[in-house]
């Protein structure tokens, strides 16, 4: 992690290029901008056609895809690439959002908030759940980073606030806050708490303090991972250990 090179990104995207073209009037969203340039400064390998697709970034062999959401359309990229190439995922996830509505017909700021949500690793898991059966490919890499951001929403939503439905114009980093990273199967272990030994996915979903559905996908990917085994029953749940 590199906080200054990271800066030098959004000064170079945000404070530069947005300034001179207008945010949102570029093809490629700010987040997904910012995070290409601070992993790959050299735009020279940006964008690059590569078997039939074309990588985010691709240097010394290596392809790198930053991925701000549907994990699914990564799908066919990944049979072209992993059998080639070493592919690391990069997702951003937001550490520390603040929320900005603007008036669709002024373009002027109407109220900003802070989120109180903060972000998670656990966040990914309805991600990752679209690529699980590539996530033991040893030539993949994930790797997420934590960005304190301000996401600008239009009040063109239907409900009467008009926030409901309403349209996300753009996404703009402001900070890295961290990164982790998972370059083999064994590291989704630092995803299940250590106090865990015999549980369910209620045990689970309160240990890590996260919704019941999200601990589900999770314990989903852990089983096909065989990160985790089912052990038994208690009611209607399974009953999970972690392997050895």
């Amino acid at each position: 992690m590199d906080r200054k090179v990271f800066d030098q990104a959004i000064e170079k995207i945000v404070y530069q290029e947005r300034e001179r073209y207008g945010i949102g009037t570029l093809s490629e969203k700010t987040l997904h901008a910012v995070v290409k340039n601070y992993l790959e400064p050299n735009e020279d390998y940006h964008e690059v056609p590569l078997e039939g697709y074309v990588a985010d970034i691709f240097r010394d062999g290596a392809v790198v895809e930053i991925q701000t959401a549907n994990f699914n359309v990564l799908r066919r990229k990944l049979d072209k690439f992993l059998p080639l190439y070493p592919v690391t995922i990069v997702y951003p996830i937001p550490a520390t959002k603040w929320v900005i509505w603007v008036d669709p017909e002024t373009g002027e700021e109407v109220s900003r908030r802070k989120s109180p949500k903060k972000g998670s690793p656990y966040q990914a898991f309805k991600e990752l759940y679209k690529i699980k059966q590539y996530l033991s490919h040893p030539n993949l890499r994930i790797r997420f980073l934590f960005i304190d951001l301000e996401e600008t929403k239009i009040l063109d939503g239907w409900s009467y606030d008009k926030k409901r439905g309403a349209t996300k114009y753009d996404r703009v980093p402001k900070a890295l806050v961290d990164e982790m990273y998972f370059e083999r199967v064994e590291d989704y272990r630092m995803m299940i708490p250590a106090e865990l030994s015999e549980f369910t996915t209620k045990d689970y979903a309160k240990s890590a303090k996260i919704p019941l559905p999200h601990a589900q996908t999770a314990m989903n990917i852990f089983h096909y991972l065989k990160l985790v085994e089912r052990i038994g029953k208690k009611g209607n749940s399974y009953v999970y250990e972690v392997c050895e």
